[in-house]
């Protein structure tokens, strides 16, 4: 299926700007990123509260996160810990607000947006151990003070936080109720035939990838959903990917893996959508109708539901 008519004019835009993953000075690309998601993202959502928090490391330090009250709260009120993409170097609270604030009010459930550390500065599993300490937050401390239920968290993350996420779910076992994972990066060694169809796929391409990879991984990855490491007892997932990224089959290799070890899974193909649209609902309709299914998942999770049944959206 070709490409969706309103990322076009964003492929052209992308590609005249020269704004891509690469050993560029890592200040003017985070800024550039940031400049996409404030232009794409579309009007800044009114929600019931917003609180940055500050969440206490096993170490002692300090790791920032944001926290989004619905207008409406969902009943049972529980959370969604969300991780943002960027190839786990570029990206931050800033950049995710406006969606934070669109699936905040769309599921009825506190948003906890991450900033976790970025790479090359902080290699993994730096990444990994701030998801861990923001789950293990809010389903303690963090449900108390903003008065959600903490048996209901869900974890969240898009691209490279997905893989924050699913690191988080199996360092932390039983502490989440679900997973909304969207086009979430997972197989450092690129070995699907997405990474070879869509090598060259606007808005991320392999070699892009190759580069955010090398920035990450200070040595193995511990953590190996698509291989060795057991899946049982996660807590269901919701997973969505775009039809034209590399990453396409990370997320739904993914998805066989846990439906095998026996969880609940939902799965949904953007056939026409290209990596990073989930940031672009100010522009593509498709962001807004992902923002919705999204919310929808998690207030599934929150009440103790989830829907297996697998779909394409085209």
């Amino acid at each position: 299926m070709e490409v969706d008519p309103q990322v076009r004019s964003l492929i052209g835009a992308q590609s005249a700007s020269g704004d891509e993953p690469g050993p560029a000075d890592l200040v003017a690309l985070r800024a550039g990123y940031l400049a996409v998601a404030i232009e794409l993202g579309g009007a800044v959502e009114e929600v019931e509260d917003v609180d940055d928090v500050v969440i206490a490391r096993a170490d002692g330090s300090s790791l920032r996160a944001r926290v989004y009250a619905p207008r409406v709260p969902a009943s049972p009120l529980g959370a969604i810990v969300w991780h943002h993409g960027g190839g786990w170097v570029i990206g931050d609270l800033e950049g995710f607000d406006r969606v934070a604030r669109t699936l905040c009010n769309a599921s009825g459930q506190v948003v906890v947006s991450v900033d976790y550390r970025l790479a090359p500065e902080h290699p993994y599993p730096a990444a990994v151990e701030d998801g861990e300490a923001a789950l293990r937050w809010a389903a303690g401390a963090g449900a108390a003070r903003m008065r959600f239920d903490g048996a209901r968290v869900v974890l969240g993350g898009d691209s490279a936080g997905g893989q924050v996420a699913v690191g988080a779910a199996l360092r932390a076992p039983g502490l989440a109720c679900g997973q909304l994972l969207v086009y979430p990066a997972l197989d450092h060694e690129m070995g699907s035939e997405a990474y070879r169809r869509n090598a060259a796929a606007p808005m991320l391409r392999a070699e892009d990838m190759a580069w955010f990879w090398e920035q990450y991984l200070s040595g193995p990855v511990a953590v190996e959903p698509l291989t060795d490491v057991q899946l049982a007892g996660l807590p269901p997932a919701f997973i969505a990917v775009a039809g034209h990224d590399p990453l396409r089959d990370d997320g739904l290799q993914y998805g066989h893996r846990l439906r095998a070890a026996g969880v609940r899974v939902q799965s949904v193909e953007f056939e026409d959508m290209v990596h990073g649209f989930l940031r672009w609902g100010g522009v593509v309709d498709r962001a807004q109708a992902l923002v919705r299914l999204l919310g929808d998942a998690a207030r599934g999770f929150t009440a103790s539901g989830a829907n297996e049944r697998p779909a394409t959206v085209r």
